[in-house]
């Protein structure tokens, strides 16, 4: 059967066009039910059994859930008990249209065929299809077609004897769409009505999303805060200039302050200040909000104050008190500020944490705390809370009412154990957005059959290199080996320099669901412990690594160089390569130091190593910075795979030596991939930093007498170089450490969307990444790029669009940032752990920054961070006096500066289960009533326990 409409549309010129729309209404679309007799159906999905104890209907049923249930009540719908659900093709595409996370949790719920979940796409079925009336909107014409498709399926399977007592329950939240079911006959129920009617599932109550209509807020208690402006006077007033939109970014040390990061390239003021709850109006981490910019008098400075919410209550008169702690000295520089007046997309999602501790046990209303600290608590209902004491759970937010100083949300599953290293491990991934899930069959399905060998057709375009003398140099026990380097004196005198890179592109074909997969992912992200591989292990650890004595297929950068690193000439090939040998940095060094060892490998690498040196000299001659950051590695034992052991990690020459040779190649490449696609290259910069960000670099070398020059690069890599302390060598390398924390994140991006290539850090006026594509997907790009710029392999039209680059490059920035932040995190974790079992230690440290009431040390030793506090809650009232220019702190009458050397006491505090934190303590120097010289051990429980004499 065939629906048309025909009407007519104006064109440009003027002329009249008329269209004519068609849709194809057929008999034959089947209801999906295993019992039906009517339908001629290959595959049913929706089953008889088991039937769930419903005290509202005993009968077999089905569940037909409207658009806003499935919206709003995802997380009810995703629980294992809940099967048999009809999904309509009405609901769908409203639900796609609003919400792109929650259609692809249904797409998944419809893939899983433990779940029965039906897809019927009752718009293309005769008798369900629906015309809009006159004067009905959209959303009116929806409901009645929901309505109707329920009525359809109860008079379709009555018409079967197996299916007779079968009922479609109709399950909405709306109320006038519930009416109107009952009136037309339909057996209709909200979703609390039914979730709550499940006798034998009381626990499901607890994860019904909170969705109660904002106009009953006012109802009780007093209101905290201002009205959100509707969306269209936040537009409005957007482009008038009277509001700016930008990213709200809550503060990690204070929870009454926050920036808006302002979207726009012209917009003058880039960062707003938001500061106080009132201002914050119930703004979450990651929101994109509206803010007003107050009267310039109204202005603030960002506090120096380390303020967390200990708060258990909407007692406002105590976060008021706490407001004043906010106000800054009167000299300080005051930064545009404003308050949030809207909000324009909120960016919630799933938060991992813990239950508060109730006071009243039996009470079903809980504070959950968030593990990330820049999301506010939330409340939350449930039954299970002596259940869940002591878990790590997932909560979903549902709103935030104005009278409330928390938002609302909903229990949503549990994780386990807190402090249990699974489930520690598993938060951090949650909560990074790092996709951890093993791989899907789909995944796996693209992957070679083994035994895998070299084919002919694997050697088209590809060069044979088995004869040269190639190896692999890298940390210890890595086994996915992405680089290899050869180097040889030619006939003519001259050297030849290979970077021989895995050829993962050859495995991994566009478009297909394992180059889906990997671009999602993004990258490797590699934890203390373990490391989620952003493609499967037969090609991370087998097919793809370049591992010793065994033919693998590479894509090489050759050069030939004179004795002084100068290029010749550049070649670029696809290959196939057999290392002769896979070594360690210390290895590798061990055989340039050997006067021993005369191999042709061992040759090959001291040739790489004076090249390296070269090129190195040349590239900070250029202006190129060295920075520095402690990077710690843990001793792990054997059986229980806690840490031991923790030391700063060693750098050797050897690391300098890949380094360099990588940094040649990926420039190299990125030349000729922009080059031959101008439009759609692949490439990498780094931004130079705003001169603001070195101001705390500057004032910190002042301090010491010493002067830094930021005005470029060479100028701050050379005052760098002279930034040197008699007495004190450790001086240059925190300076250097500061610097790293003063810089911009380097970021992917498109040439053709960009026209910014520098490379601030490694003075490179254009660079990619192209030596890791089994842990980058940028890489995998970069070879494909490269690959048709070589002849080697075909284009296809995504790698040509650069609106599709750019949003790879979006994506793979975003989990690049995210997978840093996961790995500190787990360090951070894993040092817990270590002091967790250590007890309590006392180091010498350096202070690296000073604070209002706090200073923050670094201790070299353990490449740890931590905070000595002097104002505490309960304790005596300390004299302090905070300068910001200096910078310096006054505690009673001792003098704290940047980069002073201290000592402190190192212990766990596990007082808190969900943030355990290192604690320090000032040991020296000695502060009469500050400094405490009595070491409280701890138990692994953080509890205190007596002192024991030395035996």
């Amino acid at each position: 059967m065939l629906k048309s409409k025909t009407f007519m549309k104006k064109t440009r010129s003027g002329g009249i066009l008329k269209i004519v729309r068609e849709h194809y209404l057929r008999d034959d679309i089947t209801c999906g039910c295993k019992g039906c007799d009517e339908c001629q159906q290959e595959r049913a999905i929706l089953e008889l059994e088991p039937i769930l104890e419903s005290s509202l209907c005993t009968t077999a049923h089905y569940l037909l859930p409207d658009t806003n249930v499935l919206l709003h009540q995802i997380d009810i719908l995703e629980d294992p008990i809940l099967k048999n659900v009809i999904l309509l093709q009405t609901v769908l595409q409203e639900v796609r249209s609003r919400s792109a996370p929650v259609y692809k949790r249904i797409k998944d719920l419809l893939h899983n065929p433990d779940k029965c979940f039906y897809a019927f796409t009752n718009e293309h079925h005769r008798e369900t299809y629906l015309e809009q009336e006159q004067g009905e909107n959209a959303n009116d014409r929806n409901d009645r077609a929901i309505r109707t498709a329920t009525k359809w399926y109860n008079k379709h399977l009555k018409k079967s004897p197996k299916m007779a007592d079968v009922q479609v329950i109709l399950i909405t939240n709306d109320r006038r769409n519930k009416e109107k079911a009952v009136e037309e006959g339909i057996v209709a129920y909200t979703c609390e009505e039914y979730i709550k009617s499940l006798t034998a599932n009381p626990e499901l109550v607890d994860r019904l999303a909170c969705v109660n209509d904002e106009k009953n807020e006012v109802e009780s208690g007093r209101l905290i805060f201002a009205e959100h402006l509707p969306l269209s006077k936040l537009q409005q007033g957007i482009k008038s200039g009277a509001y700016l939109q930008g990213t709200f970014r809550a503060s990690r040390d204070n929870y009454l302050e926050a920036t808006v990061w302002v979207h726009g390239d012209s917009a003058e003021n880039k960062e707003i200040i938001v500061q106080g709850l009132r201002n914050l109006n119930r703004a979450m981490h990651e929101d994109i909000v509206a803010v007003q910019l107050l009267d310039k008098e109204n202005w603030v400075t960002m506090s120096s104050v380390v303020l967390q919410d200990e708060g258990d209550s909407d007692d406002i008169e105590s976060v008021e008190e706490k407001e004043k702690m906010l106000k800054t000295a009167v000299n300080s520089v005051k930064k545009p500020s404003g308050q949030v007046v809207g909000i324009i997309k909120r960016n919630w999602r799933p938060y991992c944490g813990m239950l508060s501790k109730s006071q009243i046990k039996e009470s079903t209303r809980h504070l959950f705390t968030p593990a990330e600290r820049r999301i506010p608590r939330i409340r939350i209902e449930t039954r299970q809370a002596s259940t869940l004491e002591g878990q790590r759970i997932i909560v979903a937010v549902d709103g935030w009412p104005r009278n409330s100083r928390y938002p609302n949300g909903h229990f949503v599953k549990s994780l386990g154990t807190a402090g249990d290293k699974e489930t520690e491990t598993e938060v951090l991934l949650l909560e990074h957005d790092v996709p951890h899930q093993p791989f899907s069959q789909a995944v796996l399905s693209f992957l070679p059959k083994m035994p895998w060998t070299i084919t002919p057709e694997d050697m088209k375009n590809r060069i044979d290199l088995r004869h040269l003398y190639v190896c692999s140099v890298d940390p210890p026990g890595c086994t996915d080996i992405d680089d290899a380097l050869h180097c040889r004196e030619l006939e003519n005198g001259t050297l030849e320099v290979g970077v021989h890179i895995a050829d993962v592109s050859h495995f991994i074909r566009p478009g297909n669901a394992l180059d889906q997969e990997s671009s999602n992912r993004g990258t490797t992200v590699y934890l203390c412990d373990k490391r989620i591989d952003m493609v499967p292990e037969l090609l991370s650890s087998n097919l793809c690594s370049l591992r010793s004595n065994v033919d693998r297929l590479a894509f090489s950068c050759i050069w030939e160089v004179d004795e002084n690193a100068n290029i010749l000439n550049t070649k670029f090939t696809k290959s196939v390569i057999n290392s002769k040998a896979s070594l360690t940095y210390a290895e590798a060094q061990m055989r340039i130091d050997s006067p021993n060892m005369n191999d042709e490998i061992t040759q090959s690498l001291r040739l790489l190593n004076k090249l390296a040196k070269i090129l190195k000299k040349r590239r900070i001659d250029n202006g190129a910075l060295t920075l520095s950051s402690p990077e710690v590695r843990f001793h792990m034992d054997s059986e229980t795979h806690d840490p031991i052991d923790l030391q700063t990690k060693e750098l050797k020459e050897t690391n300098s030596m890949v380094e360099e040779f990588m940094l040649l190649a990926n420039i190299s490449v990125a030349q000729k991939i922009y080059d031959e696609f101008s439009e759609y290259a692949l490439l990498r910069k780094h931004p130079s930093p705003p001169p603001a960000n070195y101001d705390i670099l500057v004032k910190a070398a002042k301090s010491k007498n010493l002067d830094i020059k930021t005005d470029s690069a060479k100028a701050l890599a050379d005052s760098l170089d002279k930034a040197e302390s008699p007495g004190f060598p450790y001086m240059n390398t925190l300076l250097r450490i500061l610097a790293t924390r003063c810089m911009m994140q380097a970021v992917y991006f498109c040439s053709g969307m960009d026209n910014d290539f520098h490379h601030y850090g490694l003075a490179s006026p254009i660079y990619t990444h192209f030596t890791s594509p089994i842990r980058r997907y940028a890489d995998i790009i970069v070879h494909r790029l490269l690959a048709v710029a070589v002849g080697a392999d075909s284009t296809y039209p995504d790698l040509t669009d650069k609106h599709k680059i750019a949003d790879i490059c979006k994506n793979i920035n975003f989990r690049h940032k995210m997978a840093q932040y996961s790995q500190r995190a787990s360090v951070a974790f894993h040092t817990q752990l270590f002091f967790k079992n250590r007890g309590i230690v006392n180091e010498e440290g350096f202070i690296l920054f000073v604070r209002k009431n706090a200073i923050v040390v670094l201790i070299p030793k353990f490449g740890l961070e931590g905070t000595v506090f002097f104002e505490e809650k309960d304790k005596k009232k300390t004299n302090l006096v905070f300068n910001d220019e200096v910078p310096f702190l006054k505690v009673e009458n001792t003098t704290f500066h940047m980069f002073d050397k201290v000592k402190v006491k190192i212990s766990l505090d596990a007082s808190n289960i969900q943030h355990q934190k290192i604690r320090m303590a000032l040991v020296e120097p000695e502060i009469p009533g500050v400094t405490s010289h009595e070491d409280i051990a701890t138990n692994t429980n953080g509890e205190p326990v007596p002192k024991k004499s030395k035996s």
